[in-house]
């Protein structure tokens, strides 16, 4: 994915003109803001989803609106609520209000000694994000509601823009409609079988079914029909039951199993758990314990729910784990965070 969310892009957003006017004002992709808030963050959130059914764009805190655009920076508080942000909490935020995944990235950049704060949100990849529920002061979040980006300001969607969104899912369910049909006319329909990504499993007709395990998966060698090869030590696998040829299938990707029957609990849904269990605890106490434990870095209690294949493989090749990735628990997690503040409640 191409960084959208450096030095250079924040110096260039707020570069100055001579007369000390800002160059780039607000548009259907940059906002600004006087100062950040946590308080905030539903009318972020608005923002938030008016890009990611646009274009994409910035939100940048630190840029004061009246009598002119001015360059004044955050203040101290305001960056240590900039700092305090979870991502896996924001973007849990988002996922429980709006329909539709919105990905987004933030940071805080330095120019000349001032401070800004900064997110990028990215194009929707499947529009449009839709409110799921009533949010916000004022409720400035209403359930049903579509938001858009237009020029400089940000509020519902109109029909024209609505319909380009709907007439665009429409083109891009039948290009992929295309493509699978041009895949089974290339191999046939007899070689065709169905990848089901949920249960784990490649299924043909009458019944056929090859589940594969995904660590097999990577030690692997397929053997056509008719051919012999043998390497010294090289992993096997015993087949029972009618198989059809290898040659019959067309690709072959590795499938994920589900992973929602052993980590359960989203990230509230464990807050919710352990604070059920002890009521006296915090929920700043929770995020704490996980910290300090590396909780989401233990499979044994927790794994990340990545949303492409990429993001995965980048995380496993060298620990890079994109912003804004959200964590799925174990009920042991709730078990863990219950015993470890006991503990710590005896010990004081």
């Amino acid at each position: 994915m191409t960084e959208r969310l450096n030095q250079d892009i924040i110096e260039d957003l707020l570069k100055l003109k001579p007369d000390g006017n800002l160059y780039h004002r607000e548009s259907q992709y940059l906002e600004f803001k006087e100062s950040f808030n946590l308080a905030g963050l539903a009318d972020y959130y608005r923002d938030f989803a008016a890009f990611s059914n646009n274009k994409g764009g910035y939100l940048i805190f630190g840029v004061k609106d009246r009598p002119r655009r001015e360059l004044i920076g955050l203040s101290e508080k305001a960056i240590e609520q900039f700092d305090k942000l979870d991502p896996e909490i924001v973007t849990g935020h988002l996922l429980d209000i709006f329909k539709g995944d919105i990905e987004w990235e933030h940071d805080i950049f330095k120019i000349e000694e001032l401070s800004f704060g900064a997110f990028y949100v990215h194009q929707g990849g499947i529009k449009p994000i839709i409110c799921a529920k009533d949010e916000g002061k004022d409720q400035i979040l209403k359930n049903g509601e579509i938001y858009y980006r237009y020029g400089g300001r940000t509020q519902k969607i109109q029909a024209t823009e609505l319909e380009t969104i709907i007439n665009q899912r429409i083109e891009q369910t039948n290009n992929q409609w295309l493509d699978l049909v041009q895949k089974i006319g290339q191999s046939g329909p007899a070689n065709a079988a169905i990848l089901d990504t949920e249960k784990g499993i490649i299924e043909k007709k009458d019944s056929q079914i090859l589940v594969v395990d995904e660590e097999l998966i990577k030690g692997m060698q397929w053997i056509k029909e008719g051919e012999f090869k043998e390497t010294k030590g090289a992993k096997t696998l015993k087949l029972v039951g009618e198989v059809s040829p290898v040659d019959q299938v067309e690709i072959v990707k590795r499938v994920k199993e589900n992973r929602l029957k052993e980590y359960p609990l989203s990230g509230s849904q464990l807050i919710e758990e352990v604070k059920k269990k002890v009521p006296a605890i915090k929920q700043p106490e929770i995020y704490s314990i996980l910290k300090e434990n590396d909780v989401k870095n233990n499979k044994e209690y927790s794994t990340y729910v990545f949303r492409n294949i990429g993001q995965e493989e980048a995380y496993e090749k060298d620990g890079t784990l994109p912003t804004g990735i959200p964590s799925i628990y174990k009920p042991a997690a709730v078990g863990l965070v219950e015993r470890i503040f006991k503990n710590n409640a005896k010990t004081e």
